[in-house]
């Protein structure tokens, strides 16, 4: 039986979204997914700039709100961290108790991300043994997830993954391997 999908991420910012997102569910429809989001058609939107975001937002997550599973790209995007509109729709679909599988290109762990890329490596083991900034004294997140814990940890406590390249390889963000990974993980956990 064929599974509707929500793919999310960062994508639709992307130069070529269109034919990244077409290449994405092509492969979704491979693995037997059926991909119902998002950016499938809004209709018409409002002339509004800020209506038309509010409408595409509540229209994304009527599409979740019909989607079984999620895969979500959690490759850093303008930043050290996930894209926050990818971050919203991981914490949505968590809250409807649905399983999100997520991918990133970027092998490494969000605490030592953080502290290598944005304080350039000013940080300092403080007397509780918690890393912290040496700039401004705040605590870097470090437990072995990809990114906060609040996403990690909403993924995995409802039978999701969160997958990596293999090794200490930094994949460009074209690249569709671990996407393929999930694509695999999502479609054996949902016929297991």
């Amino acid at each position: 039986m064929t599974k509707t999908l929500y793919i999310a991420g960062p994508e639709v910012f992307y130069p070529d979204a269109k034919a990244v997102l077409a290449r994405k569910r092509e492969m979704a429809a491979d693995y037997g997914f059926d991909v119902i989001g998002p950016g499938l058609g809004f209709g018409t939107l409002p002339a509004d700039k800020r209506e038309a975001g509010i409408a595409i937002a509540r229209i994304n997550e009527q599409v979740m709100q019909r989607a079984q599973v999620m895969i979500a790209n959690m490759t850093p995007f303008r930043g050290v961290s996930i894209d926050p509109g990818t971050a919203f729709e991981v914490g949505f679909f968590c809250a409807l108790e649905r399983p999100v599988f997520a991918y990133t290109n970027d092998p490494r762990d969000f605490g030592p991300r953080t502290a290598d890329e944005w304080y350039k490596g000013e940080v300092a083991m403080d007397d509780t043994g918690h890393m912290r900034a040496t700039v401004d004294g705040q605590s870097v997140e470090a437990h072995g997830f990809a990114d906060n814990l609040m996403l990690d940890g909403g993924i995995l406590s409802r039978g999701g993954k969160v997958l990596r390249p293999a090794g200490d390889v930094l994949l460009p963000t074209s690249d569709l391997t671990v996407y393929e990974e999930a694509l695999r993980a999502a479609r054996d956990a949902l016929n297991a």
